[in-house]
């Protein structure tokens, strides 16, 4: 609970003291986290006792005491002789009394409507009383709009009082709130970090964390969801992980809150594709479940399905299949049944993975029995199904699936569109794998037109611009090739961020491209961006790094910059010997270009023509936007 001091440290209006101060706190989400403790105490003679309201839902309400009031000779106590200015007091605190013990909806916005007509609008308790109403529409789940609108009003009355008070923070977060239900992430995102700011500066001057932390910890959350809703996730793992740190601060280290806190901080990891970190955070979360709920839960089941999730991508096949046959035992046992067959799928997709193409295709068969022939679910078996059927080079079955699969997405485009987008862009890698790269092209195009609908689909976009930026490449359409990986660049490095493998890829594509065009600068610079990415995702002595650094030094001989190609030429035989015998060939290969280029070099240094070399990007001067 909030404390009194902090109602003291805003101002009354025209010098009044008010009668009855309403205190606020951001949703049932608060009650979660430690009550608040004080900074200052009041002062007695200005404020009366301060005590929870009952009837309200996150309010704190003063118990009205109607004053005494005093003339230079007597107590007047009779309601007919009072004066003008008293009655009006008197009629005021009637109406915050009946606002205060309002629950529903239809009688708080009956009663803030009797007080807005009598209440200075600069009026604080009218600012409280705004923040009370929102508040309620925002755990009702209804009219966003509204919510909004009552927000903007109390952060205006708040604001001429006091810019950086936790009033205002509390408002701008749910104004930031309601942005998001209205899928205005751009506006919701200006009003959270503000909301950040100000929490950060009360901190700074004297509140202790556990002072400001539920307004802070829905600040973080509504910072997390507003951030992957734009497909900026790893700027939203920045959040997700604060909210954890204030979750264990306020709570005992193996609360269930601690755990889907840990749970949440997994699936944003995940999302990045970052497995590793996900890993322990996930198997915290199981752990806290297992302790409080038992390991036949659903709740355990669904983490024992992120885990085998998280299994997959640290390529831990086997250990992906245990926790996925532990997961459908316990969705079985409870008859869920939808998400039993979601996860019947995932097990089939992890045999494929080990290399069980018998078995995955036996489960799937059992599984398409028990679906609705018209679903989207359906479609995904038989895409798993083809997917078994292409490692067994069984081509013209495969086709045949993905021909069953594709009719089904088409009629549910409409119905389930991001689903049905993802599942064309499995399709089309399947046709890839069996060298249809037209109709892979196909696919992923109209995968990418369905995903340009959603804004916070960014990574999917980014993975679908990528892939057709290098499949126009290789199918030498390189102008075509150029705005789908410019597109990708900047798609993959707002999502996943500067460092990610997938952004060294694209990267050394756009190089690839440029050098095809002529354009060996441009080309240069795409390449030494490519070489320092997966120079730390994957190493410098990862086969895809010495080929981008391969790269480079290729770029760099094409614009006579013959000093530096030799350099990086160098570098790469190094590399390459590291590997010792087995890569004998690249070895020998990147010797013969040495020779080439030192040849090149010999002749050009005949001649008096000064080439100025295209300096390598320092790490502090690539700026990337990280998601």
């Amino acid at each position: 609970m909030f404390t009194s001091s902090l109602l003291s440290r805003l101002p009354s209006q025209h010098g009044r003291t008010s009668t009855t101060l309403c205190r606020v706190l951001s949703r049932a989400l608060l009650s979660e986290i430690s009550a608040l403790p004080t900074r200052e105490k009041p002062s007695s003679s200005s404020h009366a006792h301060l005590e929870p309201c009952k009837g309200t839902n996150g309010l704190l309400v003063r118990k009205t005491h109607f004053h005494q009031f005093q003339t230079n000779t007597s107590i007047v106590d009779s309601p007919l002789h009072l004066s003008s200015v008293q009655k009006e007091i008197m009629e005021r605190s009637g109406m915050e009394v009946e606002f205060e013990s309002a629950t529903t909806t239809e009688d708080i916005l009956r009663s803030f409507e009797a007080m807005e007509s009598a209440f200075d609008q600069n009026d604080v308790k009218l600012g409280l009383a705004c923040l009370k109403v929102g508040l309620h529409l925002e755990r009702e789940g209804k009219e966003p709009e509204k919510t909004l609108d009552f927000g903007v009003r109390a952060s205006k009355v708040f604001d001429r009082n006091d810019k950086e008070s936790l009033y205002v923070a509390m408002a701008l977060r749910m104004m930031g709130s309601a942005c998001y239900s209205l899928k205005r992430f751009n506006d919701g995102l200006g009003f959270l970090d503000r909301a950040d700011r100000v929490l950060s500066k009360l901190e700074s001057e004297g509140y202790r964390a556990n002072d400001i932390g539920p307004v802070l910890y829905e600040v973080q959350v509504s910072l997390a969801n507003t951030k992957m809703a734009m497909g900026r996730r790893e700027e939203a793992l920045i959040n997700h992980r604060k909210c954890l740190e204030l979750k264990e601060m306020s709570l005992e280290p193996n609360s269930r809150e601690v755990g889907v806190a840990n749970r949440d901080l997994a699936e944003a990891y995940v999302a990045v594709l970052n497995f590793k970190e996900a890993f322990p955070h996930c198997l915290k979360a199981l752990d806290i479940h297992k302790a409080h709920l038992g390991d036949n839960s659903v709740e355990v089941a669904h983490e024992r399905r992120r885990l085998a999730i998280i299994y997959m991508g640290l390529g831990e096949h086997q250990k992906a299949l245990d926790q996925n046959v532990l997961s459908r035992k316990v969705l079985k046992n409870w008859g869920l049944t939808s998400e039993l067959l979601c996860a019947e799928i995932d097990g089939a997709n992890i045999q494929i993975a080990l290399g069980k193409y018998d078995e995955a295709i036996s489960s799937l068969k059992g599984v398409v029995q028990r679906i609705d022939k018209e679903s989207t679910t359906r479609a995904l078996v038989f895409i798993a199904m083809a997917n078994a059927l292409c490692n067994m080079e069984r081509f013209t079955d495969s086709k045949r699936c993905l021909e069953i699969s594709s009719s089904i997405l088409d009629k549910n485009e409409q119905e389930t569109p991001k689903e049905v987008a993802e599942a064309y862009m499995e399709i089309a890698l399947l046709y890839e794998a069996m060298n249809e790269f037209e109709t892979e092209i196909t696919l992923m195009k109209k995968s990418l037109d369905i995903l340009e609908k959603f804004p916070q689909e960014q990574h999917a976009k980014g993975s679908a611009s990528a892939r057709l930026g290098w499949l126009l490449l290789l199918t030498g359409k390189v102008p075509q090739a150029i705005p789908y990986l410019e597109s990708a660049a900047e798609r993959i490095k707002e999502s996943f961020g500067s460092k990610h493998f997938g952004l060294g890829y694209v990267y050394n594509n756009l190089g690839a491209a440029y050098l095809e065009l002529d354009r060996p600068q441009s080309a240069a610079q795409m390449f030494a961006m490519a070489k320092e990415i997966m120079d730390v995702s994957l190493g410098p002595h990862h086969a895809d790094s010495i080929d981008a650094l391969q790269n480079l030094s290729r770029a760099h001989g094409t614009m006579g910059s013959y000093a530096l190609a030799i350099e990086f030429q160098r570098q790469v035989i190094n590399a390459w010997e590291s590997h010792g015998p087995k890569e004998h060939d690249e070895f020998r290969e990147a010797h013969r270009v040495l020779e080439q280029l030192r040849k090149k070099a010999r002749c050009a240094s005949s001649c008096d023509i000064s080439i100025k070399a295209l300096p390598l990007p320092r790490a502090a001067e690539c700026v990337y936007t990280r998601s």
